[in-house]
Parts: structure tokens; C-alpha cells; sequence
């Protein structure tokens, strides 16, 4: 009785452990806060209109070696969301070296504001690679 009770639940088990299995959403940041790339292209518009407030999250060291024009210095291992200016008229947007950083950053940030938050995509490299003007600080 035994034997014949397993030959019936053999096919259940193996149909079971092929059934698809649906992943329980992952969250980063609060539900309505999201990350976001925004493109050299873009970038460039906004900067040359004044209507962005750049953020370096990379180390003093890697800002003063070259920036984008007008951005501040907020380094990822010292990254607090509270200190980042927020102004109405104009939009924040991080950047790093590669973009790796900067969307650690936006994370934080974006779960802090409870909003979306944008950050550079590939970061000052694909700036300086696409023709985007570079500040450096003198020796």
C-alpha cells in the first residue's frame, strides 16, 4: 500500500518543483522613490540652462582631479541625504566616476525624499567621453 501511495506522489512532486515561481519584489528605496538615469544629452541642456544642482559623491581627491562645471563634493563614504541642497527651481542630480556610486547615493537619497532621485549615467568618464566641459582644481 505504501509503494503504490509513492508511485502516485512521485509525478505530483516532480510537477510541483517545475512550477514557475514568481520573486517577491525586491524594494532599495521607499515604495514611490525610484532611481533614475539621465543621459549626457540631457545633463548638458540642464547645465548649460542653470536648471541642475550637481553632486561629485566621489573623494575629495577625485573632485579636485577634474568636475563638472558647478558641482559640489559629497563623498559616498561620508554620504549624508540630509545635507544634499534641494531647491525647488532646480533639479539635483549625483554623479561618480562610473555611475556605480552615484546610484548608491540616489538610493539613499531617493528613500530619504520618498521621490525619484536621477544620477549620470557612466558618470563623469561618459561626460568627458562625450565632449563635456571638465574643471580642474590648480596644483
Amino acid at each position: 500500500m505504501m509503494r503504490f501511495a509513492l508511485i502516485l506522489a512521485a509525478p505530483a512532486l516532480v510537477l510541483a518543483a517545475c512550477a514557475p515561481v514568481t520573486p517577491a519584489p525586491v524594494a532599495s528605496v521607499q515604495q514611490g522613490a525610484a532611481v533614475e538615469f539621465v543621459s549626457f544629452e540631457e545633463l548638458a541642456t540642464m547645465v548649460d540652462g542653470g536648471e541642475v544642482v550637481l553632486i561629485d559623491v566621489r573623494t575629495p581627491e577625485e573632485f579636485a582631479a577634474g568636475r563638472l562645471p558647478g558641482s559640489l563634493n559629497a563623498p559616498l563614504q561620508t554620504f549624508d541625504p540630509q545635507s544634499i541642497p534641494m531647491e525647488d527651481a532646480r533639479e539635483t542630480i549625483l554623479y561618480c566616476g562610473s555611475s556605480r556610486r552615484s546610484a548608491i547615493a540616489a538610493e539613499q537619497l531617493a528613500a530619504y525624499l520618498n521621490r525619484p532621485v536621477r544620477h549620470l549615467e557612466g558618470g563623469i568618464q561618459a561626460w568627458q567621453d562625450a565632449g563635456g566641459e571638465v574643471i580642474r582644481s590648480p596644483e
